[in-house]
């Protein structure tokens, strides 16, 4: 065999060997890919059937109900048939119902010697939890807190806020549902005077809670709120009687304004007391926007005194979720052991733009 010949042949042999260890490695690859994918597809399967398996005992355990066994006392702080009362009580009801909780409710007429009572009757029954309207203020409430959380019971708050009783218990689930009261006050002063463009020296009646504990906080809020913008505040405190019963009011609060041809504006702190605003500036002889008027919250009367004029707006505080979230809260802490929640439900005006969107919901007892 020539040399050349040679050649060739070993170069041939070589295509040969190399094919064949190409078709070998290919045929490897292919079936190790095959393994690998049923590999894969089998680890799939398994791992989607755990991740279902898991998603169903969340969803079991994350379940919003099985709450039957929690009794729980509630204070709706006004009398029955009171318009903010009222909207609180549908709240509370709504989440009875919706959680199966065994509710006790109780009416206080806006009373703080009343709210204390009411605590101690509930104090006395040892529900799971007591839901309480913080008016009569951290003194009066303290020893009688102590004494249920000692007592294993859940406490919690709603309207006003108890915020050192709070802080002491807020990891035994002591939460608050409500506005923060002073800088409410502030909120609807400083509203006023620039939606009414008023000015140093004019005069404004507040009539409000000023005694009245941890309540007056707004109040007080209304009065400094003025004061700092340099406007004259004269105050006038909510009868005993006018508690529970706004109209009562009416005629001492009329007087004053025709005793006083210069006010300028009215600040009503309170559900109760701004629904009969209305009434206050037709029995004084006033004209719709005559006196400029804003309050709190909202009810069928508030409403129509807003779509007449008598009112100019209000800072709604939501009461429906006063009553829902602090039921809520007690379950959860019941049987999840969530910590106390801080829910601010203040902050939205209501005037003659928005006020028709509101109306149905609150002829309802929603808003």
């Amino acid at each position: 065999m020539s040399k050349k010949l040679k050649a060739c042949y070993v170069v041939v042999l070589c295509a040969v060997l190399i094919f064949t260890l190409a078709f070998v490695g290919c045929k490897t690859t292919a079936a190790e890919t095959t393994a690998a994918a049923g590999a894969a597809e089998t680890t799939a399967v398994a791992a989607a059937e755990t991740t279902a398996a898991e998603s169903a005992a969340v969803a079991e355990t994350a379940e919003l109900t099985g709450y039957e066994d929690i009794d729980i006392w509630f204070d709706t702080g006004g009398g029955e048939g009171d318009s903010f009362g009222t909207v609180v009580y549908n709240g509370a009801l709504a989440a009875e119902k919706d959680l199966g909780a065994n509710v006790t409710y109780v009416f206080s007429d806006w009373d703080a010697q009343k709210m204390i009572e009411n605590f101690k009757l509930a104090l006395a029954a040892e529900p799971d939890g007591i839901c309480l309207m913080g008016h009569p203020g951290e003194e009066a409430y303290g020893p009688l807190i102590d004494e249920a959380e000692a007592k294993g019971i859940i406490v919690t708050s709603q309207n006003s806020d108890l915020a050192n009783i709070e802080g002491k218990y807020m990891g035994n689930g002591f939460g608050y549902v409500g506005q923060d009261l002073y800088g409410s006050g502030v909120t609807l002063a400083k509203t006023s005077i620039s939606k009414w463009d008023l000015k140093a020296g004019d005069k404004a009646l507040v009539w409000g809670w000023l005694s009245q504990g941890t309540r007056g906080l707004r109040t007080k809020g209304c009065i400094d709120g003025l004061e700092a913008a340099g406007l004259v505040v004269d105050y006038i405190e909510v009868t005993k009687a006018g508690q529970g019963e706004p109209s009562i009011d009416v005629p001492g609060i009329a007087a004053w304004i025709l005793a006083n041809p210069d006010v300028k504006l009215l600040l009503a702190d309170g559900g109760g007391q701004t629904l009969v605003s209305q009434n206050v500036m037709e029995t004084a002889k006033k004209a719709p926007g005559e006196i400029k008027v804003a309050g709190f919250d909202l009810s069928p009367a508030t409403v129509d005194a807003i779509k007449s004029g008598y009112v100019g707006f209000v800072l709604d505080q939501q009461p429906f979720l006063q009553g829902y979230l602090p039921i809520l809260q007690v379950c959860l802490t019941k049987k999840y052991n969530f910590s106390g929640l801080r829910i601010d439900t203040g902050g939205g005006i209501v005037d003659e733009k928005n006020v028709d969107l509101l109306s149905d919901l609150a002829k309802k007892g929603i808003r």
